[in-house]
């Protein structure tokens, strides 16, 4: 798809031609109680009109913000619709952030509005009241539990459906075509608070010209169309999803997917089947696990036949199946038809016609795993500042390891440091970079020069392919002056099925030194095949067998690294990382330097 093919249209005016010229096509399915029910693309802008048309009788202004903290379903994108189509702009919260964040990110944002999934969402809002004074009004989707609000508060509170129902009875659909005729691509239609793995988020401002501008290069290199369907979980607060569950499917008109819930989601594959499907590598390792653990379970003639059909077609996970050989692809038939068809129904994948990695680095050996299982599983790479997909692999052309080449639409160029042999910063140019931070143009300007965004990601060519270094920030030099990526030793670590996250430490220190984080499922079956007793977390680590099993892992993980970059010690983490704690952030990214104070001792213990 090129730039020219894309009509010259904001987000919601194209959500409006959608439900123009395909009134009765399904855009959404949403499970309720077990059942999918569909919502066809007039249903869906109806239901946006209404909803904005609410906004504004609550006294929403043009231009106002507004808020929503909740997991994904069709009330999110009418929300995001809504208010687009009235003029006004969406900010998502993670509704997993604490009530501290979440008082944080309503303030910063000035948000007037807010839309709440429940009661637990609207608590932590009413908790940090006293420091929003700007906001008028909380929308509730699920009203149950509300009745046991104080009057006063009870005042502030309404339901999501009666917004609606106000939208629906006003009778001003004239309004919305006046807002959408003023409308123009560089109006801001969304903020995204980054994660914020160092210092407070901010506030990125994404106008609907981002947006059109980042489509094609998603839809060319996925080859995406109007029969693409895609289970939509990772939270709508985050690029990475917008990108799959509203960008995309409202200008191609592809089919999007809201399941039970996140902790659903693997039955919800199973039933949907998508022809798409984007995991963050933590997904990704998941289910790596996952398997691991039906493996060890299986029968010993069901655990060698595996072995076998993954060692024959491990040569071909790289190669494009146009280029196999008759033999290969008779090789392939046979391991698909005895072993790994059974597994892609397991995870839900038999359908997926392209299968993404991003938002995070992940250990080669987890994507190369997959494509063995015949997953067309490729990684792409973006930001919160590029609206999005920016790079990514060809279907096929795919080199393991690195991240592709640039999309359609994209300028790009690496800006050289001193060390040459490590690479330099990836700095790229075209539509799709955002507007800037809001309230914040001291962070704009300096992510911002002369056009070209400065991703602060370190990046070399790799076999004429773009491959992630590390995140600038984090490259540390040891005291022998050598300078290391913790991201690749750390990567290395977590594709063993036992390891969960590894925490790399090296400034300034003689050698490598690690915190290891245990995968309590994985070990835990390990332990119980094994007759180890265990009854919590801090147990099963304080178990001997448990230290030698994950001395092993990083042994074999060590075989892979230049010795500079091998770990020599390690500590075992007797708890999980928490966001609550502020160890990691919503979207499960390390928070190095909190993680570096609260195991100091640990980390000193390591270099006596």
């Amino acid at each position: 798809m090129n730039m020219q093919a894309l009509p010259e249209l904001t987000l919601p005016q194209m959500l409006r031609e959608r439900a123009r010229t395909d009134a009765q096509r399904v855009a959404i399915r949403q499970k309720d109680f077990g059942i999918w029910k569909p919502f066809t693309w007039a249903q869906y802008f109806d239901r946006a009109c209404h909803f904005g048309l609410g906004l504004r009788a609550l006294g929403l202004p043009h231009g106002g913000h507004v808020g929503v903290i909740a997991e994904n379903r069709i009330e999110w994108v009418i929300t995001q619709m809504g208010a687009g189509l009235v003029g006004a702009v969406t900010v998502g919260v993670y509704p997993t952030s604490p009530a501290s964040e979440v008082a944080y990110v309503v303030g910063h944002a000035d948000i007037e509005i807010i839309v709440c999934e429940d009661q637990e969402q609207t608590d932590k809002v009413l908790e940090a009241l006293p420091e929003l004074p700007r906001l008028k009004k909380i929308v509730v989707m699920e009203t149950k539990g509300l009745r046991s609000f104080a009057p006063g508060v009870r005042g502030l509170i309404i339901p999501f459906a009666e917004v609606e129902q106000l939208g629906a009875h006003s009778g001003k659909l004239q309004e919305v075509d006046a807002a959408l005729a003023q409308q123009t691509l560089d109006d801001i239609g969304l903020m995204i608070y980054t994660s914020g793995s160092t210092g407070k988020p901010k506030g990125a401002m994404v106008s609907y010209r981002n947006i059109r501008g980042v489509v094609p290069g998603i839809v060319d290199r996925l080859r995406l169309s109007q029969e693409t369907s895609h289970l939509s979980y990772l939270p709508l607060c985050h690029v990475a999803e917008q990108m799959l569950t509203t960008f995309v499917p409202v200008y191609i008109g592809s089919q999007v997917h809201f399941g039970e819930s996140i902790r659903t989601v693997q039955e919800d594959l199973r039933e949907v089947a998508p022809t798409m499907f984007l995991g963050v590598p933590r997904i990704w390792e998941k289910m790596h696990a996952a398997i691991s653990i039906k493996l060890q379970e299986t029968g010993g003639l069901r655990r060698a036949l595996f072995h076998k059909a993954y060692a024959a077609c491990l040569p071909l996970a790289e190669k494009p199946r146009a280029h196999w050989s008759l033999g290969e692809r008779i090789t392939f038939a046979a391991s698909y038809w005895l072993v790994f068809r059974a597994l892609q129904n397991f995870i839900g994948l038999r359908a997926a016609k392209v299968a993404l990695t991003g938002a995070a680095p992940i250990a080669p050996d987890v994507v190369r795993f997959f494509r063995v299982l015949g997953v067309p599983l490729v990684e792409v790479y973006g930001l919160t500042e590029s609206t999005g997909m920016v790079t990514g692999h060809q279907l096929d052309h795919v080199v393991v390891g690195t991240v592709g080449v640039p999309t359609q639409g994209v300028e790009w160029r690496i800006a050289q440091s001193g060390d040459d042999a490590m690479g330099g910063e990836f700095q790229i140019k075209g539509d799709m970079v955002f507007a800037g931070y809001y309230k914040n143009p001291e962070a704009t300007a300096q992510s911002i020069v002369n056009g070209w965004l400065h991703t602060g990601d370190v990046v070399r060519l790799q076999d004429g392919q773009i491959k992630i270094v590390d995140r600038l920030k984090d490259i540390m030099i040891t005291a022998g002056g050598k300078n290391l990526t913790p991201s690749e030793i750390e990567n290395t670590m977590k594709a063993s099925p036992y390891i969960k996250e590894c925490v790399i430490v090296a400034e300034g220190r003689k050698f490598v030194g690690a915190l290891i984080m245990i995968d309590y499922e994985t070990v835990g079956k390990w332990a119980e095949a094994q007759r180890i007793p265990f009854t919590h977390f801090r147990s099963l680590v304080e178990t001997p067998s448990v230290r030698e099993l994950i001395d092993t892992e990083i042994g074999a993980g060590n075989a892979k690294l230049a010795q500079v970059a091998q770990i020599r010690k390690f500590h075992l983490l007797t708890k999980e990382l928490d966001h609550d704690d502020g160890e990691v952030t919503a979207t499960m990214k390390v928070r190095r330097s909190s993680i570096y104070k609260t195991y100091a001792a640990e980390i000193e213990a390591l270099y006596r």
